[in-house]
């Protein structure tokens, strides 16, 4: 009792106002996750296979899908490129305990973060939070023309620009450019890349980067891949030759880190 008291006092103030679809095929899942979800102040929608999960997607605009990897009619992977097709929304898949390839596939697909299955309903709720803070809370409404090509504001002199050969990173829209031209990025994606160029020329360790970016604690276990895969997903579009990276560079026997800007 006293518990269902305190997830309704937070619901007060961390869930307000969000929505999420919760795509599941195992009917106790979705129950529970709504039920804990709805609890802690959120707008819960769900689905049953991956066909309806982008049926209900398309329709309600949710800021988080949570999406199982093996469903019906349609897949987890499927439905996040859908997702990936027309939106930056974050996704927390949730994938078996021992296939490490499901996590990795999710990951390079779009996803954003994971759990694993089983789970605890409150595992997923401070995965939740954390993705949300680093995605929603800051984002800047853009007008509806203002789209992947739009041109980056007139603001050569603006703090909040920073410059990296031909990359333009609006720290304030959160938004990058490449001589003009809009490079979409996820919310994660962003926090990392805001992380590193922040701190141009200084290392993070992965367990850092997953610390500063993923707001796991220090003594969490989780596969480092995830930043790997997020380094990776960042070169692909920030890089001339991703093979050969210029702005994001490996720290050998460390991690990451941005080039040093002047």
């Amino acid at each position: 009792m006293a518990e269902n008291e305190e997830l309704q006092e937070m619901g007060t103030e961390e869930g307000a106002h969000q929505k999420i679809l919760v795509a599941d095929d195992e009917a106790s899942i979705r129950r529970i996750l709504e039920t804990r979800l709805k609890m802690v102040g959120y707008d819960v929608v769900t689905a049953e296979d991956g066909e309806e999960a982008v049926e209900v997607f398309n329709k309600t605009n949710p800021d988080l899908v949570v999406l199982d990897v093996m469903m019906p009619k349609m897949d987890g992977y499927g439905v996040t490129r859908e997702i990936r097709r027309t939106s930056d929304v974050p996704i927390i898949i949730l994938t078996a305990l021992g296939d490490v390839s499901e996590r990795i596939t999710g990951l390079e697909l779009g996803a954003d973060d994971y759990v694993i299955k089983p789970f605890s309903p409150k595992e997923l709720e401070a995965r939740v939070k954390a993705v949300l803070r680093r995605t929603i809370s800051k984002d800047i409404i853009i007008p509806a023309s203002s789209g992947a090509g739009a041109s980056i504001p007139n603001s050569k002199n603006s703090k909040n620009i920073i410059t990296a050969g031909a990359i333009k990173i609006d720290t304030a829209r959160r938004q990058v450019y490449r001589k003009n031209e809009r490079i979409r990025l996820t919310g994660m994606e962003f926090s990392l890349l805001e992380l590193l160029v922040n701190n141009s020329g200084q290392a993070y360790s992965r367990n850092e980067i997953l610390q500063h970016v993923w707001s796991y604690p220090a003594d969490h276990r989780i596969d480092t891949r995830v930043v790997d895969v997020h380094i990776s997903r960042l070169r692909s579009k920030l890089e001339t030759d991703p093979t050969n990276p210029e702005l994001i560079l490996t720290a050998r026997g460390i991690g990451y880190m941005f080039q040093k800007i002047n």
